[in-house]
């Protein structure tokens, strides 16, 4: 794991090095990515699918390589099942308004899990407002995990959806996915898995997994913000209307009407981001070159020891502790507020993220404001963790 690659690794906060573990809300990016957006902007920036002229064509050739390239990263069947969205938010977003429009009626249901982020939870409360459906909600047992067997009887013939995390971004526990898409399945209830906080840590098969569909950001697997990807099995992707409408959508516009364009594109209105998804490529490629296997194990590895080192101090609790996690650890110090937490260890050069984590009703079911927490990427090592513990125990002091 080269730290080398990474510039903003080298830089200083407060006058101290900076120890990154806020990887969970975004990671940073290597020199490869960062030429990759130089690259695009500098020597063949041009608006695709549109231009006969050398640059467009260039520019064209760059997006859709990309969008092979996520496709064969996550296993997809195809390029066609592939469709580029701002990130996880939007591409939730996106599926919301078109499952609404296709499967909902007065009364049916949806099903997520109680560990949602807040944008696998309000688009799907969006929609079965203006549907008149039902959002329901997979209960957790006393160890924080998913009550399986509750779900088992939430599923009917009212449900027409459900959507899941597959890595809890508060907990960093990785959640039955596979189990939840198999008892849908059984009733044909189509299923969404939420990747942002699983794709750029361990390797996602979606045929394995045999998920209808997967969301996920680049700007948390090493690539740029603004680009994600919505992967869907391509009998959905025929089927769902599209979100919106412009240009590129589109097949033939009349005033009479508009038949709309193949897949993916009926899902891609207006100018995308293709220096955006060309970095993206640039990030799967590094990611790859490292091994996402090697990436899993290093990073459980790192997770292990930090959850050992903050067992070792006094008046810490971790939440869903022992349970295996993906580089996410949520913890708590007795009644310090975690704002407090956060704000001296950033003084000692220390980044956590602390608050809700846009998880505000999984923060409620633990009743507490908020919790600290660490989440680890590629590049983190021991020697980061022990910068933390010593910066927490010195913070843990002064708040005492």
């Amino acid at each position: 794991m080269n730290r080398a690659d990474f510039p903003i690794l080298n830089e200083t906060v407060h006058g101290r090095p900076l120890v990154y573990l806020d990887n969970a809300a975004t990671s940073q990016k290597p020199q490869q990515v960062l030429d990759a957006i130089v690259e695009a902007y500098s020597t063949w920036n041009s608006n695709i699918h549109r231009g006969v002229h050398h640059l467009s064509q260039v520019a064209t050739m760059h997006h859709e390589e990309a969008r092979k390239a996520v496709a064969q990263f996550i296993n997809a069947r195809g390029p066609e099942e592939i469709v580029f969205t701002k990130g996880t938010t939007d591409a939730i977003n996106a599926l919301a308004f078109s499952i609404g429009e296709l499967l909902l009626n007065e009364g049916d249901e949806i099903i997520v899990s109680g560990l949602e982020h807040h944008s696998n939870i309000v688009p799907w409360q969006m929609v079965c407002e203006r549907k008149k459906a039902v959002l329901r909600h997979i209960p957790l047992k006393a160890d924080l995990s998913l009550d399986i067997e509750a779900f088992k009887g939430m599923l009917s013939e009212k449900t027409k959806f459900v959507s899941a995390a597959h890595v809890s971004n508060v907990l960093g526990t990785i959640q039955p996915v596979k189990e939840i898409i198999e008892l849908a399945h059984e009733r044909n209830i189509p299923v969404c898995i939420d990747g942002a906080q699983s794709v750029p840590h361990m390797r996602v098969d979606v045929q394995d997994l045999d998920c209808d569909f997967l969301a996920f950001s680049g700007h948390k697997m090493y690539g740029p913000t603004g680009i994600g990807v919505l992967y869907g099995k391509r009998k959905w992707l025929e089927n769902l209307p599209p979100h919106e409408g412009g240009g590129e959508m589109i097949n033939h516009v009349r005033w009479s009407g508009t038949t709309y364009n193949e897949l993916p594109y009926k899902f891609e209105a207006g100018t995308p981001n293709f220096v955006g998804s060309f970095a993206l490529q640039k990030a799967i490629e590094y990611m790859e070159h490292v091994g996402m296997e090697a990436i899993e194990k290093h990073e459980r590895e790192l997770t292990e020891y930090c959850e050992k080192r903050l067992g070792e101090l006094e008046s810490v609790n971790v939440y869903a502790a022992g349970q295996p996690k993906v580089g996410v650890i949520s913890f708590n110090v007795g009644d310090i507020h975690p704002f407090d937490i956060g704000t001296l260890l950033d003084q000692q050069g220390v980044a956590v993220r602390t608050g809700h984590h846009c998880a505000e009703p999984l923060i409620d079911e633990l009743g507490v404001p908020g919790t600290v927490r660490v989440s680890f990427g590629l590049y983190n090592d021991k020697n980061d963790i022990d910068l933390f513990i010593a910066a927490l125990q010195k913070a843990q002091m002064m708040l005492s």
